[in-house]
């Protein structure tokens, strides 16, 4: 479904995306190399359900993650997370700061973000960096 909304500019149902699914994962036998034409029907998706594909298909290309950073709690401390992040081209859409939780010491924080990324790389030299910088992130 993500892919027909990006590369075609079409919304389909699930059921409708099928043909187009089979396609894409090799569930048919021999059509490589030919011309497919797969007939994509069905616009009934709820909205709900369409954010929740897009969401899925962003976390599952790696365009979209989650960090979960513990952070002693001080000034500059979000900045500092912040510019590596930026200095890598990524870019926060979302942000929790907790100063409870029953997990971590008393004078830290947690700090949830929602990142948009390129891909699994990209990803992964944004933690790394992170760590390298001395942050622990809490979550895989």
């Amino acid at each position: 479904i993500l892919h027909l909304i990006e590369k075609q500019k079409l919304v389909s149902e699930g059921a409708g995306a099928t043909p187009v699914a089979a396609v894409m994962f090799n569930k048919i036998p021999d059509i490589k190399g030919k011309k497919v034409v797969c007939l994509v029907s069905g616009g009934n998706i709820d909205v709900t359900i369409l954010s929740r594909v897009i969401k899925r298909g962003l976390l599952k290309s790696g365009r979209s993650d989650t960090l979960t950073i513990q952070l002693e709690d001080r000034p500059g401390q979000l900045r500092d997370v912040s510019e590596i992040i930026s200095k890598l081209g990524g870019n926060v859409v979302s942000v929790h700061h907790e100063r409870a939780s029953e997990d971590s010491d008393i004078t830290d924080c947690l700090l949830r973000l929602v990142l948009e990324t390129r891909n699994f790389d990209h990803i992964r030299e944004i933690r790394q960096a992170l760590t390298s910088a001395g942050f622990k992130i809490v979550n895989k």
